[in-house]
């Protein structure tokens, strides 16, 4: 009998083995390779990206996880805030004076105006609540955090735009894999503090050196052999004193038991697998939203300095995608002489996703090349590769309402224990973390069952 098997080779599965990596365990994996949603390829001194991309800081789950397992992540450099709307490219400035800076009416600037001081304001709040305190265990961080501002949505919140004003807000609330009129107002508010607070340490500001993908990797390697993947999880139910997990590889099904579980799917799928959790928690898990998201990674070839060099991200309303990224951003930032080529990835969720998903890979990237060419000249002349990614569960967004199940999703069923980014608001992060928990939670119970072994042993 295992001591505890993982369900999930994500980053929070792979948060949860490696803290349990001295304990008799094993990882399943459905997919061909490890990581969930954090993907990336290295290509030279460059990486493809198509999945998380930021990383929490030194005091963090995430910083304590990259220390441990000796992985380097350093600040993002240049720009978090770059525009480029109605034929306008912003790199530099003040996200305050974009209104006077992009073509728009002044109807739209006024509202606009309006709109940003009120976000402001929460965001200020936000910064505050959000801040933890001494001694604090993490649920309660998140459920104060799923309770701010969480009865309404962001779109009520902000009242109704002129479609301008209302197109400048939304590429980073539906980062989400949300749009704004289902998203709270307070994750709205969450996704604006996370944006122009890149100054903190602590918030997603660092980059993963060689690509994301290398973080999960080096967990796998690490864990020696423990990780099955091409496994397909079908049911997890208890026994007396045990979990049972039947699966199927390689066209078998087999039957394994463990002293404790922990299971890391996406929420329909854990509801669906987890055959004889509590009804609370069942219930709980189909009330979680997924949102989806369409990503595509382009490595091109171009010599010379470009526009994008000192930018990390830049938002793109009204575009196929809401957001830029530089990938290559931190390379280009120590440099002596700029390399040839650059790494891009576009980011399309929610509505901008829903568009997308059912076409061709081919029509995809034609959708986004022309986009890409209306903001940097001639861009897809310099493509040399370009990959798209469809993630139909992409992000478990925040709703109105959210906070109230909480609550349920966070003790275990019985041996069966949950973590992964839907458990709560810091993406990543929120991974890890949850991930460590259910393993500290299992490493506890083990410890006690040995201590009761031993005491028998003593009264035999």
């Amino acid at each position: 009998m295992k001591d505890a098997i993982i369900i999930g080779a994500g980053i929070a599965g792979l948060s949860a083995a490696w803290r349990l990596r001295e304990q008799n365990i094993l990882v399943l994996e459905s997919n061909d390779r490890v990581g969930g949603r954090i993907r990336s390829e290295k290509r030279g001194p460059y990486w493809l990206n198509w999945g998380g991309h930021v990383y929490a800081g030194p005091s963090s789950a995430t910083g304590r996880l990259l220390k441990d397992v000796e992985v380097a992540a350093e600040p993002v450099p240049g720009t978090l805030t770059g525009l480029a709307m109605n034929g306008k490219l912003l790199l530099k400035g003040r996200v305050e004076t974009y209104p006077f800076r992009v073509p728009m009416s002044w109807n739209s600037r006024f509202a606009l105006m309006k709109a940003g001081i009120k976000v402001m304001s929460a965001v200020g709040k936000y910064g505050e609540m959000v801040t933890r305190k001494p001694n604090e265990d993490y649920w309660t961080l998140q459920q104060r955090v799923y309770d701010f501002m969480n009865d309404q949505s962001f779109t009520d919140f902000v009242g109704n735009l002129p479609d301008d004003a209302d197109a400048l807000f939304r590429p980073t609330v539906s980062r989400s894999a949300g749009d704004p009129e289902d998203v709270s107002a307070g994750a709205g508010v969450g996704y604006f503090n996370l944006v122009w607070s890149k100054g903190d340490s602590e918030g997603l500001s660092r980059n993963i050196i060689g690509g994301p993908s290398v973080l999960a990797e080096k967990i796998t390697e690490l864990l020696n052999g423990r990780v099955s993947l091409g496994t397909k999880v079908e049911t997890v139910y208890h026994k007396k004193d045990s979990v049972v997990v039947i699966y199927s590889k390689d066209g078998k099904t087999f039957e394994e038991e463990a002293r404790y579980v922990v299971i890391t799917t996406p929420a329909p799928i854990t509801k669906k697998i987890a055959v004889d959790i509590d009804d609370e928690m069942k219930e709980a898990l189909g009330k979680i939203v997924y949102g989806p998201y369409v990503s595509a990674a382009f490595l091109t070839n171009e010599t010379g300095k470009q526009v994008w060099d000192d930018a990390y991200a830049i938002a793109t309303p009204k575009r196929s995608f809401n957001v830029a990224f530089n990938m290559s951003n931190i390379v280009r930032s120590k440099e002596t002489q700029r390399k040839q080529g650059s790494s891009f990835m576009t980011f399309s969720p929610a509505t901008l996703a829903k568009k997308l998903i059912n076409k061709s890979e081919e029509e995809i990237k034609n959708i986004y090349l022309r986009d890409l060419d209306e903001i940097f000249p001639n861009f897809s002349k310099h493509v040399v590769e370009a990959h798209i990614q469809k993630w139909p569960l992409g992000l478990a967004y925040c709703f109105p309402g959210r906070g109230k199940v909480q609550q349920h999703l966070t003790r275990p069923s019985g041996r069966v224990y949950l973590a992964g980014d839907f458990l709560g608001t810091f993406y990543t992060d929120t991974a890890i973390e949850t991930g460590e928990i259910a393993a500290n939670r299992i490493l506890k119970e083990l410890g006690n069952h040995a201590t009761e072994n031993a005491d028998n042993r003593r009264i035999v």
